[in-house]
């Protein structure tokens, strides 16, 4: 593997749920510690599974994983744990001083993702600086690297607590970083060592996938703009071209992988790349993870012939049936990227303008995207596109000539790197959304790419357009329902969560169900997609993977949804009105 060759002291994992930048790091500190090198592997994946994978309780303590290599340690980094943490020590002092609405808005700004990654890297941030505390170890495997956008705000000048102070618990980014500012000269040097090419490599990781590959070409140049220049590529999980020739829909799978590949981004192409062979097993235990990044598939445990598709499932049909029966509403499909909610979305649109019924399609991605999936024009739908840069850009000038007029120039530069974050665009587009929001009292409205439950209160507790709308009603005589309101009320909104049949996924899927919960919002129901075990494939090793997506769909079922649907994985991309359909029809 060339992202094995000399390798650096720090050797990060990243990349999106669900592509297998876990199990990579487990193998790749196991592999290292079997050449006699001393090993530490330290997880801050908020659904860390890496005791999981070596079978060892590991938690937020090293502990020496005895068993696979003596010569290799584990640390879980608990992001929630640091995050509540962080949370108290900010707040604290707050409480009983300022108002209770006030301190209500900070701690919900202390509630999201920002906080969650900015504690983790509070956390293993003496990894990368304490020499004393790690000169055991020869390398330090990180599963899960810090944002660009992270390492931005770390090396902004230090205005963030009084910035914080001010901002009267407006939406933001910068809560998290109001208790940093002792730890200034730690995290300029943790910045040093993650740009430094002689002590850190970057590996990301992505599964062959034209959108999950686009991505990580994002991801690519937000890293090295803040100097993370060395950088590799892993592609995991690809079909072996030797499973092709066993049926139909291993032949496309291959087929469609291949062009991804022949498609990467620009900006990937000079990267050092490494293919990992899909494998049919679970990635726990040491024999999964020795032959990980190897590719010899061991099909021998194949001896089965029973349809791994035998297990009955609901279809996508039967809630649409659900849906069209309750009349007009807003239909909002969430899930983390790469799960395949747009595909998902215009399915459920399609399906009800097939029926008759008038339907308002609108999604935040790209123009060319939501075109090349629908390919065409179909009587009762209507299609729209919000555009993110352009809402974002709005949105920020606004925020600018606002709270920015009275900030000097170092506020002002902390100002303006805080709302390149995320949530930003999250919260423009959904201000934008919400003006579509009014037409489901007259037709269906399918909204793509919806925001967090963490960003729904953040809206909420700042108030702005919500208490906007209830002025402009006050001034016509009518009873305000704010956007807010609309989406906690399910005789208005129906939530679909989207994921695969997969563990992290599936754990993302739960955390973005309790995120909801915690807005006052009910997750209708849960979508599985691209699901092998409802497609009765021949090769034995997609039987084997749908042997492993059942006990996913049954931890689904039994544990986190009232309600739920599998989509089965097809021979041909969904793209096109007549592939889209095809996603709703009823399991075989």
């Amino acid at each position: 593997m060339k992202f094995l060759h000399h390798p650096p002291r720090h050797i990060f994992f990243t990349g999106k749920g669900g592509v297998g930048k876990t199990s990579i790091a487990c193998a790749t500190a196991l592999q290292l510690s079997e050449q006699g090198l001393r090993v530490l592997l330290v997880s801050t994946d908020p659904a860390s599974n890496v005791g999981q994978v070596f079978g060892v309780p590991i938690g937020n303590r090293i502990t020496p994983m005895t068993a696979a290599s003596p010569n290799l340690f584990a640390l879980e980094i608990d992001p929630q744990d640091a995050a509540r943490a962080y949370r108290d020590r900010i707040v604290g002092p707050v409480r009983g001083v300022l108002p209770d609405a006030v301190v209500k808005g900070i701690e919900e700004q202390l509630s999201g993702a920002c906080t969650t990654e900015i504690a983790a890297f509070d956390e293993f941030t003496s990894l990368l600086t304490d020499r004393e505390l790690t000169a055991l170890y020869d390398h330090i495997v990180f599963d899960t690297a810090p944002t660009g956008h992270t390492i931005r705000l770390l090396q902004l000048p230090g205005a963030w607590s009084g910035f914080f102070e001010t901002s009267k618990g407006d939406a933001s980014c910068l809560g998290p970083l109001a208790g940093l500012e002792k730890q200034r000269e730690q995290y300029k040097a943790a910045v040093e060592a993650l740009a430094d090419p002689q002590r850190t490599r970057l590996v990301l990781v992505a599964r062959a996938q034209q959108a999950t590959l686009r991505e990580v070409g994002r991801t690519h140049d937000e890293l090295a703009a803040v100097g993370l220049c060395q950088q590799c590529l892993v592609i995991n999980g690809l079909l072996p071209s030797a499973e092709a020739g066993k049926d139909e829909l291993a032949a496309a799978i291959f087929e469609r992988e291949q062009a991804a590949l022949a498609a990467i981004p620009d900006s990937l192409q000079s990267l050092p790349r490494d293919l990992v062979a899909l494998k049919p097993f679970n990635l726990v235990g040491l024999d999964a993870l020795r032959h990980l990044l190897n590719d010899v598939v061991d099909m021998t445990v194949a001896t089965s012939t029973e349809s791994p598709a035998a297990k009955q499932a609901p279809s996508l049909s039967s809630l649409v049936d659900d849906l069209a029966a309750e009349g007009h509403r807003l239909l909002m499909f969430m899930g983390k990227g790469g799960v395949g909610k747009t595909t998902l979305a215009a399915a459920v649109a399609v399906e009800l303008a097939r029926r008759g019924l008038p339907v308002h399609l609108s999604t935040s991605d790209p123009a060319a995207h939501l075109a090349e999936t629908l390919e065409g024009t179909m009587d009762h739908l209507m299609v729209s596109r919000i555009d993110p840069r352009e809402q974002t850009d709005h949105y920020r000038r606004q925020v600018i000539e606002t709270h920015g007029a009275d900030l000097d120039a170092e506020g002002l530069a902390l100002l303006e790197e805080d709302l390149r974050s995320p949530c930003t665009e999250e919260i423009a587009v959904f201000q934008a959304f919400s003006k579509i929001i009014g037409e489901a009292d007259e037709k269906f409205v399918v909204m793509d790419t919806a925001p967090t439950g963490h960003t729904l209160l953040l809206l909420d507790a700042t108030g702005a357009y919500h208490r906007e709308v209830t002025r402009q009603a006050g001034a016509s005589g009518m009873t305000a329902i704010t956007p807010m309101m609309r989406l906690q009320d399910p005789r208005k909104t129906r939530v679909l969560i989207a994921t695969l049949a997969e563990p992290t996924p599936v754990l993302e899927a739960a955390g973005l169900q309790e995120e909801l919960r915690r807005a006052g919002i009910e997750p209708w129901a849960w979508v599985v997609n691209n699901c092998v075990a409802s497609s009765t494939p021949n090769s034995p090793l997609l039987q084997l993977r749908a042997l492993n997506e059942l006990r996913e769909i049954d931890v689904i079922t039994n544990r986190y949804a009232r309600r739920y649907a599998i989509v089965p994985l097809l021979k041909q991309e969904p793209v096109g009105i007549a592939q889209l359909l095809e996603l709703s029809q009823p399991n075989a």
